[in-house]
């Protein structure tokens, strides 16, 4: 299966493009320049005119995984816009897409584990903006794939996953902040592409939870790391996220059931433990170090 993954500079999309590299011929798009990656790299700016259609037509991929994170507030008014027009030039080519979501669309006030019928209420502008990203890609072509994530890894800044953050403050020796009321379904990077990839191959459509099988606080997740990598976990204090300085709000739940993508793959989605210990053998491997090589 020929791919095309955009985003490829970002955590999710560089983790993908070197795990599925290693089965599918691929192509990564990105407006950042890159160098020595094991796979072939596109430096072009979505949303330019035209840029998305040209791309497509001129590599004819079978599927699209539209990994892309737009931060900046007017790509972020133009992500949903975006969506739809990759997904319809999509369409027309007979090219599968699949779009990367989030969990925070949910307000996180619901007693247990939120469904993908569940009524989403976004508490933040970038959550709104995933929110109506999917509902413009499902518009367009309702044979897509929509998947909400939550994901951990390495990243080539090193600061781009909540993982890291632990990893890198208790090294230093430093004191951080885990919040014991904001509980979420961390996936390791790794499994979350074998998942997208069997997504695709099961010719899945729709709207899934993507995200792992076990729901913690951000607290007991920062002394999970800790642990395994053999730092010292008192470094963490517990504390609520209410009382913290952050500006925008959080949702105190955001475990999301994954039963409807489980039972559609047919197999159980990888435990938690599983994917911090590869997390940690990707350390000891040197992973970090090779991915911050990339940038050009």
């Amino acid at each position: 299966m020929r791919l095309l993954i955009t985003g490829t500079s970002g955590l999710l999309g560089l983790n993908l493009a070197l795990e599925a590299g290693n089965e599918h011929p691929l192509t990564g798009l990105d407006r950042r320049r890159l160098a020595n990656l094991p796979f072939e790299q596109l430096e072009a700016d979505l949303l330019a005119a035209g840029t998305a259609e040209e791309t497509l037509e001129r590599l004819r991929p079978e599927a699209l995984i539209h990994c892309a994170a737009l931060a900046n507030l007017e790509a972020c008014e133009a992500d949903p816009q975006l969506a739809a027009r990759l997904n319809a030039a999509c369409q027309r080519r007979g090219v599968k897409m699949v779009h990367i979501s989030t969990d925070a669309v949910f307000d996180g006030t619901k007693t247990g584990a939120y469904v993908e019928d569940d009524a989403p209420n976004p508490l933040s502008v970038y959550a709104r903006t995933k929110l109506d990203g999917e509902a413009a890609v499902l518009q367009a072509n309702p044979a897509a794939i929509v998947a909400r994530v939550n994901f951990y890894g390495w990243s080539m800044s090193g600061t781009r996953s909540l993982a890291e953050f632990f990893v890198n403050n208790l090294q230093a020796g430093k004191g951080v902040a885990g919040f014991t009321d904001v509980s979420f379904c961390p996936t390791f990077v790794g499994d979350l592409a074998h998942l997208l990839l069997a997504m695709l191959e099961k010719d899945l459509h729709g709207l899934f939870h993507t995200v792992g099988a076990t729901c913690m606080s951000k607290y007991d997740f920062g002394v999970a790391v800790a642990r395994r990598f053999g730092l010292d976990a008192s470094l963490i204090a517990p504390q609520s996220v209410d009382r913290s300085d952050l500006v925008a709000r959080r949702a105190h739940n955001l475990c999301l059931s994954i039963h409807k993508l489980s039972t559609a793959l047919q197999a159980p989605l990888p435990e938690f433990s599983t994917g911090l210990d590869r997390f940690y053998a990707q350390y000891q491997q040197g992973y970090p170090q090779k991915i911050r090589s990339y940038p050009q």
